[in-house]
């Protein structure tokens, strides 16, 4: 039986999470669903639009879920993404926050525009500008573009007000090119462990932006949509009095780095539960102090802290990497585990992470209730 019949059977027969065949990415249908309602009550509460950022889940099934909850549209990081998105109906409030520059993302982001509704882009250079410019000058409709500010990681956006109003001058040039707003960002923010020292350094940050607002308005470019903002930053944005729209993404499912910062500020623990994991199973029991599992570099993003253990292993059990396939859980002094005991872990960073499989497996309980396709892997261009 190939993995994808035996996945079929498993959800004929609402087969046990037990007996999947790890490493598995599995999502608790119950922990996201709570996820989502929660962040749209909160956008709600203080007047502010959300679009949801997919680059954190790549998954058509779970925007879809976001947009029934009250999103007006979905973020994605790139074009590929974007498409994706589109291909599995997802075509209303589609906002792609990485400039897209080579001709060929030109030519499909053109393309893609006439076949969605309210499509948006983000530029911070002229020459990009009169690039897409002169791609749009056939097309049908306008294309929305936003300009993107630098909230000080010199990665994208305009660094001065003055660039901002240079490139503001650019999209007036085009006939096809619609001025929309501003994207503003704080990736650097999001994981200050400390809420009072991530609030300082937004406020800093919101000083900056307030100060290309005000020169774009002056310029008669007020911007109409003001989008950043993130799951780290969620309770402290509406406070800002800048931001119209909230990109956030992790808060779907909450990983190990957004579990380590103090989201509320509040002494409440996190708002969002832990609604993504990776199930391993134990392959080897023969070294004393430790067991062998199947999931290792192949199996977790590397960029930030090892995997933590949720459950299936005794407390203080530690992971570490392997190799490509294996890790290993070191084990408190006189602690045992059997050859093919199930061990959960958290992921380390959800995004990278996600990429790194083809499916969801997502369940209630222990009962598999569904397989959903991470649709939008690898598609980075």
């Amino acid at each position: 039986m190939t993995d994808e019949e035996l996945h079929r059977h498993l959800i004929d027969q609402q087969g046990s999470r037990r007996d999947l065949n790890t490493p598995v990415l599995v999502i608790d249908l119950d922990a996201l669903t709570r996820n989502i309602e929660r962040m749209a009550e909160h956008a709600r509460g203080h007047g502010l639009k959300l679009r949801p950022h997919a680059k954190t889940h790549k998954s058509p099934e779970i925007a879809r879920r976001q947009l029934a909850a009250g999103a007006i549209g979905i973020c994605c990081a790139k074009i590929g993404e974007a498409e994706v998105m589109a291909e599995n109906g997802v075509t209303t409030g589609l906002h792609i926050t990485s400039p897209v520059v080579s001709r060929p993302a030109i030519e499909r982001l053109i393309a893609l525009n006439g076949r969605t509704n309210d499509l948006m882009c983000v530029v911070d250079n002229p020459d990009n500008v009169r690039a897409i410019g002169l791609a749009a000058a056939t097309a049908e409709k306008p294309l929305k573009v936003l300009i993107d500010v630098d909230p000080g990681m010199h990665r994208t956006g305009v660094v001065s007000p003055d660039a901002a109003i240079a490139v503001l001058e650019a999209i007036r040039a085009e006939p096809k090119l619609a001025y929309a707003g501003v994207q503003f960002y704080c990736g650097a923010q999001q994981h200050i462990e400390s809420f009072e020292e991530r609030r300082d350094a937004m406020r800093d940050r919101a000083d900056f932006l307030r100060s290309v607002i005000a020169a774009l308005t002056a310029a008669g470019g007020a911007p109409r949509v003001v989008t950043g903002g993130g799951t780290g930053t969620h309770r402290i944005d509406p406070g800002l009095d800048l931001f119209t729209e909230l990109q956030v993404g992790s808060y779907v499912f909450m990983d190990s780095q957004y579990l380590a910062c103090d989201l509320a500020g509040d002494d409440h623990g996190a708002p969002f539960e832990t609604s993504l994991m990776v199930d391993a199973r134990v392959v080897n029991t023969n070294a004393p102090g430790m067991v062998t599992l199947d999931a290792g570099i192949k199996a977790f993003a590397t960029d930030a802290d090892k995997p933590v253990v949720l459950s299936g292993a005794p407390d203080g059990a530690r992971y570490v990497f392997m190799g490509d396939e294996q890790g290993a859980l070191l084990l408190p002094k006189g602690e045992v585990m059997a050859l093919a005991d199930i061990v959960t872990l958290a992921a380390p960073h959800c995004d990278p992470t996600v990429n790194l499989y083809d499916t969801y497996h997502v369940v209630q309980g222990d009962t598999l209730k569904a397989l959903w396709p991470v649709s939008a892997r690898g598609r980075s261009r």
